[in-house]
């Protein structure tokens, strides 16, 4: 398996460029059989980071501009009915696919937003009455411009907490950004090929579920949940914060697998709680800040900070 993780990984960081910790994160969310959420400025290269992980992987792909104006059934689809059959059929929309990307979800309203709730939680889809299961793997990656970009709309609460993952590329140091302005990288996407089949992946997926989970890390992750209900509690920044859920922990947990996966161990290290604790929990911990990361990272190194790895229960 690890010779297989390689080689994706070199596949992903040929396009996307000097962004070699991102592009596991990215593939560590997929494996734990979660949805990402990236968040950057435009022109960062959030699309190109889905289009190259889909490509990788062999997997369908299918693409959706989130606008103001688009309604649910432009993302699940809808029945027509057909005057010569006499009958209804289904249209499917573009969340029939095993990747998906929500472009710009925050420009699209509530409501539209709303439509991803089911098909991320459940993995199927209601249109007319009828439920529809969804191909697998099925993995949303969803991106959005900051809040202070004019015509964005905050995601729910309800829907942030669909997102296993939220990152952010950033810019990309000198090198990066040289050969990105001088080669591109729409010919390197083009170019890419194929490194493992879909039932490899399910395959990986289902070898990340069986990897151990001591007791001492499930006592860590319960002690960092509770830590942030304490934590803001006794803050002043409580208004514009919340405490982690039992999701959360579910969450954290799944993608330390996932991470250790990566690395090539059969069970979980506080090292790996550590390293997807702030991707995982950071946008779960915020409520409608116009900063985007400043609050939430802070609570979420102080939660780790304040956590002891050895005696995790008693703080």
């Amino acid at each position: 398996m690890q010779s297989f993780i390689n080689a994706i990984l070199s596949k992903i960081e040929n396009v996307i460029l000097g962004k070699p910790h991102e592009c596991k994160l990215a593939l560590a969310c997929l494996l734990a059989k979660g949805h990402l959420l990236i968040e950057d400025l435009p022109g960062m290269g959030k699309t190109t980071l889905a289009n190259t992980l889909a490509k990788t992987l062999g997997l369908s792909y299918q693409r959706t501009q989130f606008t103001s104006d688009m309604l649910p059934a432009d993302v699940v689809g809808l029945s027509i009915f057909n005057s010569e059959t006499k009958a209804f059929e289904l249209h499917k929309g573009p969340i029939f696919n095993q990747v998906v990307l929500a472009d710009e979800i925050n420009r699209a309203s509530p409501k539209t937003q709303s439509a991803l709730l089911e098909a991320m939680a459940e993995k199927q889809v209601s249109i007319d009455g009828a439920t529809y299961q969804l191909p697998t793997p099925f993995f949303v990656i969803a991106t959005q411009n900051p809040l202070f970009h004019a015509g964005t709309y905050p995601l729910p609460e309800s829907q942030l907490d669909r997102f296993m993952m939220r990152l952010s590329l950033g810019f990309p140091d000198v090198e990066a950004e040289k050969s990105i302005l001088l080669n591109g990288e729409s010919n390197k996407i083009s170019n890419i090929d194929t490194v493992i089949t879909c039932e490899q992946l399910l395959s990986m997926q289902e070898a990340v579920q069986q990897i151990e989970i001591s007791n001492d890390i499930l006592e860590y992750v319960i002690a960092l949940c509770h830590q942030s209900r304490n934590t803001l509690k006794n803050s002043d920044i409580e208004i514009t914060c919340k405490p982690l859920s039992p999701r959360a922990g579910k969450s954290l947990l799944s993608a330390a697998k996932a991470w250790a996966f990566i690395h090539n161990r059969a069970y979980v290290l506080p090292d790996d709680v550590q390293a997807v604790f702030h991707v995982v929990c950071q946008h779960r911990l915020e409520i409608n800040s116009t900063h985007i990361n400043a609050i939430s990272n802070t609570v979420s190194q102080q939660v780790l900070d304040e956590v002891n790895v050895l005696n995790p229960l008693n703080n």
